[in-house]
């Protein structure tokens, strides 16, 4: 009763291919494609989403989450950024592919309002945890010690809309992972979004990273998404160029384009049906391919 309040959040999953095919994560080294055509739908089997406790003071404008964690839940986040509701390319999901953001696993992080319109987050997670082996959390948290930081300041118009007219800066650095070979870095994430007529959702988000392991080293990203209702159907379409990441996939690659259209049905609060089309144009790591076209459904 005094604007406090924690509880603990947990998510088990399961995720599997139907049969003996590629999932749709698997399916961008199938075909050469760097980056991720969808970001969840993959064949990784049982696995530890989340298991942290989150703690409100301040009527929620200061919050603390500690424990088990998906860093890209809160971490250069915008409103069309769910893989479950919105974009299926990585793209131009929630954090960027100009960031390695690290799989679920032990992280800290604390964010609040500085004022009505200004908010910061800050905090850090292992770099090297396995959502498939949470046992090993420790061992790496604690005795590797190599770590994804982050520190974010963005400008909002309201908090009742917060992440819809939202422009904010996402600062990372990355330590060097040891037995993965991977290089430390560091890099830069800029967003802007905002909400016109009250139906067109628009952003623009660009990233650079220097080494860290990331996908991309500069992305740049511009889309739009139109819904009529709030909830209701919606139709969404974005644009990326990208540079691959030198140090993880090595030089002298093409640049890569990238398009998205998808239209969003939903029959009910509870059920949506999404077909979707993407366009890839010179896939960085297959040049015997000038173009591609990636077709999905989701429900």
């Amino acid at each position: 009763g005094k604007g406090n309040s924690g509880a603990l959040i947990w998510k088990i999953e399961h995720r599997h291919a139907y049969g003996n095919y590629a999932s749709p994560q698997a399916l961008a080294s199938e075909i050469g494609y760097a980056g991720l055509v969808h970001l969840t739908l993959s064949d990784q089997r049982t696995r530890l989403g989340n298991l942290y406790w989150r703690q409100r003071w301040m009527d929620g404008d200061l919050i603390l989450v500690g424990g088990w964690t998906d860093t890209s839940d809160y971490t250069d986040v915008y409103m069309l950024g769910s893989p479950w509701t919105g974009f299926f390319n990585y793209a131009f999901s929630t954090g960027s592919a100009a960031m390695p953001v690290p799989n679920e696993g032990l992280a800290l992080a604390l964010g609040g309002y500085l004022t009505d319109r200004v908010y910061a987050i800050a905090g850090f997670a292992d770099a090297n945890s396995d959502p498939h082996r949470p046992s090993d959390a420790f061992e790496t948290f604690f005795e590797d010690r190599e770590y994804f930081k982050h520190v974010e300041v963005g400008l909002i118009r309201s908090k009742d809309d917060a992440w819809l007219n939202n422009a904010h800066l996402t600062l990372w650095q990355a330590d060097e992972r040891t037995a993965a070979g991977v290089e430390d870095g560091w890099g830069a994430n800029l967003s802007w979004s905002r909400l016109f007529a009250d139906h067109w959702t628009t952003f623009v988000r660009g990233g650079y990273a220097k080494d860290g392991g990331s996908i991309l080293q500069k992305s740049l990203s511009v889309g739009a998404a139109l819904s009529k209702t709030p909830g209701g159907n919606q139709l969404g379409f974005g644009l990326n160029w990208g540079e691959v990441n030198e140090s993880t996939y090595g030089k002298g690659l093409r640049d890569q384009y990238t398009a998205e259209l998808y239209y969003r049905v939903q029959f009910w609060e509870d059920l949506a049906i999404t077909p979707d089309v993407q366009y890839i144009r010179n896939p960085a790591l297959n040049p015997e391919a000038d173009s591609l076209w990636v077709y999905g459904i989701r429900a």
